[in-house]
């Protein structure tokens, strides 16, 4: 059973987290007492498969007056839905359909303007390093400060990186002794990119066999480079030897 946020919950008069309304009702309607010269509110979406966890974190971002909630889902086809583009992606490792550092890059490859904020119980430091490697922008486990959420949720909002401080030192602490490098985890799109190009495919004749548009694969290809790390056609190629992918099928 997953342990839940270290949230002060607030119950309301009627017995309701927050005072929130049942079924997410309202959470994208304008915000009380803000003025209209105060800057938009950043735009927030949540991916959490726990109810209770997700609607303590809705209740909590609700009642700052510069985070708005836009879109929420239990699993990685949900938030494939999540209409528009959030400004933060707040997002557990473990879904029904992904867990790991692949839920990040596959949020990554569907949103890939917005902030991802990670808060999860899975605390190896190998997982941390891939999820950041994967996309991730920030890192926090589930038993920090309800405060620490939404400062972390401003500061990758600004483009910087978010670390809590424990998850710091085990991350030095491994580095300092040696730990192994780990490779950024991709979807199954991306690998079978990947497999193509190694292959000595073209981008026109990768879209052919994928049945994809020429500049789908072109967005791949190019979020390949980022993700991997590489610069050039050979790297690439390397990197899905590497992978063992010239040796499949």
């Amino acid at each position: 059973m997953k342990q839940g946020f270290a949230f002060r919950w607030k119950f309301g008069s009627d017995g309701r987290i927050g005072g929130s309304p049942r079924g997410g009702e309202g959470l994208t309607g304008p915000q009380e007492g803000r003025s209209a010269r105060d800057p938009a509110p950043l735009r927030i979406a949540l991916v959490e498969d726990h109810a209770l966890m997700r609607e303590g974190m809705r209740a909590l971002l609700g009642e700052t007056d510069d985070l708005e909630i836009v879109g929420e889902a239990s699993t990685l086809r949900e938030a494939a839905s999540i209409h528009g583009t959030p400004d933060v992606i707040v997002s557990d490792l473990v879904l029904p359909d992904g867990r790991g550092p692949s839920v990040v890059a596959e949020i990554a490859s569907r949103f890939p303007d917005a902030a991802i904020l990670v808060v999860s119980m899975i605390d190896n430091p190998a997982d941390v390093q891939m999820c950041f490697t994967a996309g991730a922008r920030g890192y926090l486990p589930k038993e920090a400060a309800s405060t620490e959420l939404i400062d972390a949720i401003r500061q990758v909002a600004a483009g910087l990186e978010y670390l809590h401080p424990r998850l710091g030192a085990m991350l030095a602490s491994r580095a300092r002794a040696g730990g192994p490098a780990v490779s950024a985890p991709l979807t199954d799109r991306e690998t079978a990119v990947l497999r193509l190009i190694g292959a000595g495919h073209t981008n026109a004749e990768i879209a052919a066999v994928l049945r994809l548009s020429l500049r789908t694969i072109e967005k791949h290809r190019s979020t390949l480079h980022r993700r991997l790390g590489v610069h050039t056609r050979a790297e690439l190629v390397r990197e899905a030897a590497a992978r063992g992918l010239l040796e499949e099928g």
